[in-house]
């Protein structure tokens, strides 16, 4: 309607001498509303009043005052008003920008946090990793009383607690907490027993396979061996691996896992970069070429070195 009115200006609202409303919609509005929705006048411009976009920034506050922020955040973005400016666009462009202006009044902030903060408190998952590294071990001394000051600050989440956050109080009684560590140093009962008994459900994971291995390497969106390939490719170097290469190099960090510290996938990181290291420092003597990775040149790099558990533990 906004389009409309500024390409064909509505009539003056009156009456006439028989008390009738004079004007409305004529036949050139009409037939102005049909061409906008058959795209026909996309490529024209046309001069809109939209609304000039805010400038954002940010207020610091302690911690724990976050809604207070909020709240000066939306004092000061009012001050003032809602400022228009007139912009010449083309029909297509500002059709797109008046949609987004009126779906933005029709967003309620209020109840969107309300809605948010229900969602969050009954159905929200909290997920915290490497819970190991705060588990106290008995035979150890010296900085293991901070270890348990900090599982003592979990407890009150974990059991259940309010906390104040930047959208309001949110209540942890419903919320699922899932904890993970390795556990190499340390074990699940080295946690104090309040935390212990607010984790009933253990479950222990196997290592990765060399299926597992194989399968990160070709079937992620992001593996590693595109990643390598996309940074050679910088350089113009076109990198290939068959599939027995992929299978050797998922075999060799298998093997160092297993013999050495258990890291994951991980491990397969500090694989790749030891075959490709000289490919990589050479590939700008290389454009235009095509570097194929075959399970040959894999034995080759990574073979010896996987077999020497020493040298595999601080290299591999």
């Amino acid at each position: 309607r906004r389009v409309r009115d500024a390409l064909v200006p509505p009539p003056r609202a009156g009456f006439g001498l028989d008390g009738a409303p004079a004007g409305g919609d004529n036949t050139a509005r009409q037939v102005m509303r049909k061409r906008l929705r058959e795209g026909t006048l996309d490529d024209k411009e046309i001069e809109v009043e939209v609304a000039e976009p805010r400038s954002s920034f940010e207020i610091m506050t302690p911690p724990g005052m976050e809604e207070m922020a909020e709240q000066m955040k939306s004092l000061f973005s009012q001050i003032g008003g809602a400022r228009k400016k007139a912009r010449r666009l083309k029909i297509g462009e500002a059709m797109k920008l008046l949609a987004d202006e009126e779906a933005a009044k029709l967003v309620n902030d209020d109840e969107i946090k309300v809605r948010a903060l229900a969602n969050a408190e009954n159905n929200g998952i909290v997920f915290i990793d490497e819970i190991d590294k705060i588990a106290s071990r008995s035979e150890v001394a010296g900085a293991e009383v901070s270890r348990q000051g900090v599982q003592r600050d979990l407890l009150p989440l974990v059991e259940g607690t309010t906390v104040s956050t930047k959208y309001g109080m949110v209540k942890t009684d419903h919320i699922l907490f899932i904890a993970s560590g390795a556990f190499h140093l340390s074990k699940p009962s080295d946690l104090i027993p309040e935390l212990q008994g607010r984790f009933p459900i253990r479950v222990e994971l196997a290592p990765l396979s060399v299926d597992d291995f194989e399968a990160i390497l070709s079937s992620t969106h992001a593996s590693l061996l595109k990643q390598y390939q996309a940074l050679l490719g910088t350089e113009g170097v076109t990198l290939q691996f068959d599939a027995p290469a992929i299978r050797r190099l998922a075999q060799i960090a298998y093997d160092v896992n297993e013999r050495t510290e258990n890291i994951g996938a991980r491990r397969l990181a500090t694989v790749m970069e030891r075959l490709l290291d000289e490919v990589s420092f050479d590939a700008p003597n290389r454009s235009g070429q095509t570097v194929h990775i075959d399970e040959a040149a894999v034995e080759a790099r990574l073979a010896e070195l996987a077999r020497n558990e020493d040298l595999s533990r601080y290299i591999l």
